[in-house]
């Protein structure tokens, strides 16, 4: 009951959102672009500042970053690697990867797994960062007009409801 009570709670918080659809689309993908990226501790800042850059929403681009958590992880940071050793001709699967990738599963700590990435060497931490560049725009841009359109639909909603409301007679 509690979970329902909550999820509900959220959905009521998300559907209230103010501002224009393109601000709110745009910082949602500014915040799952900065989610992708393996900068654990400091994504959310980076979402916050890109939404202050780009004039994005500032809220929403905090709540895309929620698209990495502690279930995923493992998984982005992963794909990150692998993708950016790809592009660069590292290779794949070593002991400074491995011993990360333990790291991260072992649930040491976001600071523990940002130490570990970047005493690993330049090109790993550069293969890491790369990987999660390609992987973020390649989400963040399809999650901008999914929410864009999304956003527009509720301002819709909002306005019929609001119409409906208008039109039914006061009782007294």
């Amino acid at each position: 009951m509690k979970f329902q009570r909550q999820l509900k709670y959220y959905y009521l918080r998300f559907i209230r959102l103010r501002g224009e659809p393109h601000e709110l689309a745009l910082g949602m993908a500014l915040g799952i672009f900065s989610g992708m990226m393996p900068i654990l501790p400091f994504q959310t800042a980076l979402a916050v500042a890109l939404a202050i850059l780009l004039k994005g929403s500032k809220i929403t681009a905090a709540v895309g970053t929620w698209v990495s958590n502690p279930l995923n992880w493992y998984f982005l940071y992963y794909y990150s690697y692998i993708l950016g050793a790809h592009i660069l001709g590292l290779p794949e699967k070593n002991a400074v990867f491995s011993s990360i990738m333990t790291a991260i599963r072992s649930d040491e700590g976001s600071m523990v797994v940002l130490r570990e990435t970047l005493g690993a060497g330049g090109m790993f931490a550069f293969a890491f960062l790369l990987g999660g560049l390609v992987m973020g725009f390649v989400v963040a841009s399809p999650s901008y007009l999914l929410f864009l359109y999304l956003f527009k639909r509720i301002r819709i909603w909002r306005r019929a409801r609001r119409k409906q409301r208008n039109r039914r007679p006061q009782e007294h």
